[in-house]
């Protein structure tokens, strides 16, 4: 059976790509801090969970070195894991803190974890690899620069590693979720819906995760594999533009 690493996997969106993988993967799902969620995905789903901070060097090579040891093979790498800033803070006022710590787990530890599993996938002589991004990585917010900063520095990170490693088959793709329902917009969850219902969106619904778990899908079954670094975008048309 193919084995799949999806960080941040024990909620939002990481859990509903874990659920989705796990009906023909070997799900290694990594968790931070919520360890009751992350026992709950692996009583639901059998997936192999483990706790890891992307952000710390020690752990991801903890990460890949688990895999290695108890698996054998890595076929497919999700970067889902990510932090929106402890403070929203118009970018005049923001903290170097927050800035740092959003970038080192949002940007800095999704980059050097494909490094590794990248080396690993090319000595195996194939793999796939996604990157979930956001809206936010075109989309200004000026309340939570870090957020946006680190997701634009993730697109960028699919174009690069797309096109160092399609030599070795090895295809990079961005998913790119817009307003989507999880625990991390709950506190404005009615203010998106009241924007949706005015028109923000052009398929006039809220996102779910299983939308986005549905891309990751068609890339796991190898639908896209002529399309290395390309962006699925998962927001209900938020990205056409329009007179």
């Amino acid at each position: 059976m193919p084995v799949a690493i999806v960080t941040g996997a024990s909620r939002g969106i990481g859990r509903g790509i874990a659920e989705e993988l796990a009906r023909t993967h070997t799900v290694v799902g990594t968790y931070r801090g919520r360890r009751d969620a992350a026992e709950s995905l692996r009583q639901q789903t059998g997936a192999d969970v483990l706790q890891c901070d992307i952000s710390s060097a020690a752990d991801r090579q903890s990460l890949i070195a688990h895999v290695r040891e108890k698996h054998g093979r890595l076929d497919l790498l999700v970067n889902n894991a990510g932090i929106a800033p402890r403070e929203r803070r118009d970018i005049l006022e923001a903290s170097e803190e927050i800035f740092d710590e959003v970038l080192s787990t949002n940007l800095k530890g999704p980059y050097f974890l494909t490094q590794q599993a990248a080396q690993w996938m090319v000595e195996q002589g194939s793999g796939r690899i996604v990157f979930v991004t956001s809206i936010s990585s075109y989309t200004a917010s000026i309340n939570r620069g870090e957020y946006c900063i680190s997701k634009a520095g993730l697109s960028m990170a699919v174009q690069l590693f797309a096109q160092r490693l399609a030599a070795g088959n090895v295809q990079v793709f961005e998913i790119r979720p817009g307003i989507i329902r999880t625990d991390m917009i709950r506190a404005v969850e009615q203010v998106y819906e009241e924007k949706i219902a005015a028109g923000l969106l052009p398929q006039r619904r809220m996102g779910e995760v299983s939308d986005v778990a549905r891309a990751v899908r068609a890339i796991a079954e190898g639908q896209l594999d002529y399309s290395t670094g390309q962006v699925l975008n998962v927001d209900g048309g938020f990205h056409l533009r329009s007179l």
